[in-house]
């Protein structure tokens, strides 16, 4: 759980480090965000650890899943100026392309807000916002 007086702090300032900070595996993965105006872009940097076949080089789905779904519920708390994260109820996935050992980035809009649920979509992409990587559907609890 994260402390309320970092969120607070996030929601005031725009300043994602702290909040990033205690999420661990937002710092495992390496996750960044960054504020312009109202807008929340998400990056994934280029990091060997994500890997999941060193072949091609491409990141581990389930790396690009949580990358995705973790920025879901940032930008919830965010759009909603809620001082807990968001439960996560349902998240569906469709990987699209390989993704490259490069920076990812995904942008979020909120597409249902209810009184209890609210659904967010996600766009995960590498090289061009017309060339995504992945797509996915969130829906989240909230606390009342």
């Amino acid at each position: 759980m994260i402390n309320p007086e970092t969120l607070r702090y996030t929601q005031q300032t725009g300043d994602f480090g702290p909040m990033l900070e205690s999420i661990p595996y937002a710092g495992w993965i390496g996750l960044q965000c960054d504020r312009f105006g109202d807008d929340l872009i998400f990056r994934l940097p280029k990091k060997d650890s994500n890997l999941g076949n060193p072949i091609l080089p491409a990141i581990h789905g389930g790396v690009i899943g949580g990358f995705m779904e973790l920025s879901a519920a940032i930008y919830l708390v965010m759009a909603q100026d809620t001082l807990r994260l968001p439960r996560i109820v349902d998240f569906s996935l469709d990987y699209l392309r390989a993704g490259l050992n490069r920076e990812t980035y995904a942008e979020c809009r909120l597409t249902r807000q209810g009184n209890r649920v609210s659904n967010v979509m996600v766009l995960a992409w590498q090289k061009s916002r017309e060339e995504p990587i992945a797509t996915a559907r969130a829906h989240f609890l909230l606390d009342g």
